[in-house]
């Protein structure tokens, strides 16, 4: 969840008391928001980043915290493409000018996102490189930063979910047209991290499952894509949706997304995979797991809610919660 409260990329205060809550309440793994590769890729001017080394030791300090009270953490590593330089949601609506610390934003194509959406510049192959090596260097700084799992953001309309859409790639090189050359440039991406980052250490990607618009990327293809990654190095498909196209149709409700994570384990068994959406409630988390739908379940705005989620879910299972020593008297 995009806290948008970062000056240059860097973590502060607020991101050490946000993110260490959830070591506090007992989270398994907890994930930055999506935190961009290049200054560029940022959704606002206010988005943590991992561009500079700079920017190493504030996250070192956050990632320090989580490991001491028995938590693991991963960074979401992103570039936010043609969706790059907007406000956050309650400062404002569209693009974010350069008198207010805005920028020229990249994308497949020179399609913008809407209207109100700044109008990109088509990446040319060396643009395409570029970004490549950037998400690799700040996947070795994620190491220096102590961090357990990196995830690379292909969902949600961001830059590598881009060239995934026919609806957002209209390119007539390698990068587009075929499902195969839509796919070339998240490949090449995973191959970098999976280079930079540890083999012993988990790799995640995030994909958007479907667009939820005609012509758009579906289940299909990201099923296909799953077979393609499950060679790549990636340990878990973090199977959310939408996000690419301001005309999707989407009717949310608890657990919607579930059945995409579903069939992608049924269909690719050797890649995990992790539910997400509208996933509230400990009987629905517990579901999940018990029925195979997914290996692992997250949760972002029951945790914005309930920081201590996982332990009221021990209490109603009828289990002890972990608590740390400093909080124990308080009992359960």
């Amino acid at each position: 969840m995009c806290m948008y409260s970062a000056q240059n990329g860097l973590a502060n205060d607020f991101h050490l008391t946000h993110l260490g809550q959830f070591a506090l309440g007992g989270a398994g793994l907890i994930f930055t928001e999506a935190t961009a590769v290049s200054p560029e890729g940022r959704i606002s001017p206010e988005d943590l980043g991992l561009w500079t080394d700079e920017q190493i030791v504030p996250l070192g300090h956050i990632t320090d915290f989580v490991h001491r009270y028995g938590g693991l953490i991963g960074v979401q590593l992103a570039h936010a493409g043609r969706k790059a330089s907007t406000y956050a949601p309650w400062r404002g609506r569209g693009v974010v000018p350069a008198e207010a610390g805005g920028w020229p934003v990249i994308g497949p194509s020179d399609e913008a996102y809407n209207v109100f959406y700044p109008h990109p510049t088509a990446l040319t192959v060396d643009d395409i490189r570029r970004v490549t090596a950037d998400f690799a260097v700040a996947a070795r700084r994620a190491q220096m930063a102590g961090f357990d799992v990196v995830e690379v953001h292909a969902a949600h309309g961001y830059l590598l979910h881009q060239f995934l859409s026919p609806l957002a790639n209209a390119r007539t090189d390698e990068y587009g047209g075929s499902f195969e050359n839509r796919t070339r440039f998240l490949l090449e991406v995973v191959r970098a991290v999976r280079t930079a980052w540890p083999m012993h250490l988990p790799l995640f990607v995030r994909v958007s499952a479907t667009d939820w618009a005609p012509g758009g990327w579906d289940l299909d293809q990201t099923v296909a894509l799953a077979n393609l990654l499950r060679f790549e190095g990636v340990d878990v498909l973090d199977v959310s949706s939408g996000g690419l196209t301001p005309v999707q149709q989407i009717t949310p409700g608890p657990l919607y997304q579930t059945p995409f994570a579903a069939r992608v384990r049924r269909e690719v068994p050797d890649l995990l995979t992790m539910a997400v959406g509208m996933i509230d409630t400990p009987a629905q988390a517990e579901g999940i797991l018990h029925e195979g739908a997914a290996d692992l379940v997250a949760l972002a705005r029951a945790f914005l809610r309930d920081p201590h989620w996982p332990q009221r879910a021990a209490r109603e299972f009828g289990l002890t919660p972990a608590l740390p020593d400093v909080y124990a008297r308080a009992g359960w």
